[in-house]
């Protein structure tokens, strides 16, 4: 593609919320169910794991590098099997300027439809340095007071730093009567939820299998609900493939709000 490649920072302020899932995830439904050409990035520089996530145990170059001036760029994108390109950390860290991330990459959406950086979930220059390359920002939550609270200053942050925010991604959902609904998320952060993902075993076990779970288990709730996600993303609809989800949803009276959110994203982007 494209000049008119995008880049997404997803970002949140609390360690284990999902973020570095849900970056290999995106990047994975992107490449393989709507064919775009993606890059991920790990500008997690102090606790770099997205190649962990992939499979990649011992990365030669890496963001790293880059940063450092010891590598081109090029030669620290990897493929993935299923398509999507991504750049890893090394994991023995060393200092780096991460200001130098915006710089670096880019030009590379002269050459992608999508690039995703996860971010450091740390308030400090490595997330703001995820913000400033940014075009625009997704923020991984969960339905917790805790949580909740670091996602309220993540987003006071990315306001301040005038970088837009798309949406919340509501990960690991239990549907309990103690969780925060998607209403108070919504009104307490000022920014549509735009994905609601339950708690779902698959994702640990594709984890383990070094496989987003989009590829390991495609039909499991989790890998349909970063799939409906990644077509907002581009302005497309994603019906899910599963009769019996689609018949249920014929006997539902409301539309789920993130589902709404989700249809103005996508009219959006058409």
């Amino acid at each position: 593609m494209s000049k008119n490649g995008k880049i997404i920072g997803v970002i949140s302020l609390k360690g284990g919320v999902g973020k570095t899932s849900s970056v290999a995830n995106l990047g994975a439904a992107l490449a393989s169910e709507f064919g775009k050409k993606t890059l991920i990035i790990d500008a997690n520089f102090t606790a770099p794991n997205l190649g962990l996530h992939l499979g990649l145990v011992e990365p030669g170059a890496t963001i790293h590098d880059i940063l450092l001036g010891k590598a081109d760029v090029n030669d620290a994108i990897y493929e993935h099997e299923s398509g999507f390109h991504f750049i890893p950390g090394a994991y023995i860290s060393r200092k780096v300027n991460p200001f130098k991330l915006k710089h670096k990459i880019g030009y590379l959406k002269d050459h992608y439809d999508m690039i995703l950086i996860d971010s450091s979930p740390n308030l400090n220059e490595e997330i703001l340095s995820t913000m400033i390359a940014s075009d625009e920002l997704l923020v991984v939550t969960s339905p917790d007071y805790p949580t909740l609270s670091t996602t309220l200053r993540a987003v006071r942050l990315a306001k301040q730093k005038k970088t837009p925010i798309t949406g919340l991604i509501l990960n690991r959902v239990r549907n309990k009567k103690f969780e925060l609904s998607i209403e108070d998320i919504e009104e307490a952060a000022g920014v549509p939820v735009v994905s609601v993902l339950p708690e779902d075993i698959s994702v640990l076990e594709s984890v383990t299998a070094t496989n987003p779970v989009a590829l390991h288990k495609p039909k499991a709730n989790a890998a349909i609900g970063y799939k409906k996600l990644a077509a907002a993303l581009i302005g497309e609809n994603y019906k899910d493939p599963r009769l019996w989800s689609r018949v249920k949803s014929m006997f539902k009276k409301d539309i789920a709000k993130d589902n709404i959110n989700r249809l103005l994203m996508e009219n959006e982007r058409k």
